[in-house]
């Protein structure tokens, strides 16, 4: 019962000392990831039970961007796209696997800097906008690059090519080995 009591104590002491700053971060967390479930989603499928479940799991990467949630918000997002795509029949739309594409990897940027913020840190607000602008420029860059490349390849349209998404999968698995390679290495 005394471990009880002290556990209590101590989450009691740690929420005095939260400060704005890293609950804002995972406030814009929370509200990416959202906003990315509700975009991948078909909109029939988004009643309020649903968007219940969809809060509850983005909610998650807010509360633990050290844990595997973070992965699992993308893989729900996924998910749902490919529901909307194979299951509803929704024409893939380049604006929205843009969007959707710089939903997931601004939340995964700011998972990354809520990892490393303590809850209690005292943040310099030109530290988050600069990290924001980083992101913003990576978004910007990939976008125009990868509408760059397929209009110089002639894809897109409403043809989907089965090849190129095996490939690319292919190529992100063979990224994620290589980095956990590396990792083990070290």
């Amino acid at each position: 019962m005394d471990a009880l009591a002290e556990r209590v104590r101590t989450l009691r002491s740690a929420a005095t000392r939260i400060s704005p700053v890293p609950l804002i971060v995972r406030a814009g967390i929370f509200l990416t990831v959202l906003a990315g479930f509700v975009l991948a989603y078909p909109a029939e499928m988004l009643s309020s039970r649903t968007l219940g479940l969809l809060a509850i799991a983005a909610l998650l990467p807010a509360a633990g961007p050290r844990r595997v949630w973070p992965t699992f918000a993308a893989l729900v997002a996924v998910g749902g796209w490919l529901v909307a795509a194979d299951g509803y029949d929704r024409p893939i739309e380049l604006w929205r696997l843009l969007a959707l594409a710089a939903l997931l990897y601004l939340a995964h940027t700011l998972c990354a800097l809520a990892a490393l913020l303590p809850y209690d840190a005292v943040v310099d607000p030109d530290v988050i906008t600069r990290w924001l602008s980083r992101a913003g420029a990576v978004v910007l860059g990939a976008s125009v690059l990868g509408v760059l490349i397929m209009v110089a390849g002639g894809l897109g349209g409403t043809a989907g090519h089965q090849l190129v998404t095996v490939g690319g999968l292919l190529v992100a698995v063979g990224v994620a080995a290589l980095l956990g390679w590396l990792l083990r290495r070290r």
